[in-house]
């Protein structure tokens, strides 16, 4: 099972999910639902913005649990 941290990522650099959105330029929609763990996939480009937007690596963000 894949955990997306988002949410911690955005809170560490004090940004909101509207900041990233503009930044990235994706919808509020899209980033709403890859922050609430919904996203069946994603992207490597939107990883590598939203990454580049955060300054951090995809493991800062995605993290592998075994359930």
């Amino acid at each position: 099972m894949v955990i997306v941290n988002l949410d911690v990522m955005l809170a560490k650099r004090k940004m909101s999910v509207t900041e990233l959105s503009q930044k990235v330029g994706i919808t509020l929609a899209n980033i709403s639902i890859l922050k609430n763990g919904k996203a069946k996939a994603i992207r490597f480009g939107t990883l590598d913005a939203i990454c580049e937007a955060l300054e951090c690596q995809p493991g800062d963000i995605l993290e592998y649990c075994e359930e």
